[in-house]
């Protein structure tokens, strides 16, 4: 097979500080090598994944303090959220979380254990549970937001105001198109 004829190298723009990141010199690397191809999806993906990786990492440390984990974290503040008298059926809480019944179930006998959730027979539906979030759940998870708030802030410390708001928008508007949209309870 014959080489490609050599072409300029095509990056992502650099941004107004003209700090350049690994993954432009994974683009840079791909225009070398391949210029046949448009790579510029990686720019993005790439730096969404390593993104994702120092978001696990510092909630995880956040969440460690408390006794708890992002999954542990993510149920109570659904039930939180919920409003008095913070319940939320299984299904209610596997649409929030975006998981598997047997994922949450999993996540529901963990917390159980701890005392920080209830699970008990529907009043309304015998048939129903309901997930309860206890004074335990309640004090763990107020505990931790707090703190869960400042290491989000501090992720995005390199931007400005008006760059997160873009920035949310353009996330928002990528979820959306994919499908990621709010379903009933």
């Amino acid at each position: 097979m014959q080489e490609p004829a050599p072409t300029s190298e095509v990056r992502d723009p650099a941004p107004s500080g003209g700090a350049e990141d690994a993954v432009d010199l994974i683009l840079a690397q791909w225009a070398r090598e391949r210029p046949d191809l448009d790579c510029s999806p990686m720019g993005i993906v790439g730096r969404i994944t390593q993104l994702q990786r120092e978001v696990f990492l510092a909630q995880r440390t956040t969440f460690a303090r408390y006794g708890l984990d992002a999954p542990s974290f993510d149920v109570l503040a659904a039930l939180r959220r919920a409003g008095h008298p913070y319940q939320l059926t299984p299904t209610a809480l596997m649409r929030t979380a975006l998981v598997t019944s047997g994922a949450i179930t999993q996540r529901l006998d963990r917390l159980e254990e701890k005392g920080l959730i209830t699970r008990e027979r529907s009043e309304a539906d015998g048939r129903a549970v309901v997930v309860t979030l206890t004074s335990a759940g309640r004090e763990a998870l107020d505990a931790a937001l707090p703190d869960h708030l400042e290491t989000e802030r501090e992720l995005l410390d390199g931007l400005s105001e008006q760059d997160r708001r873009q920035l949310a928008d353009l996330l928002r508007r990528l979820l959306v198109a994919r499908g990621r949209v709010p379903q009933e309870p």
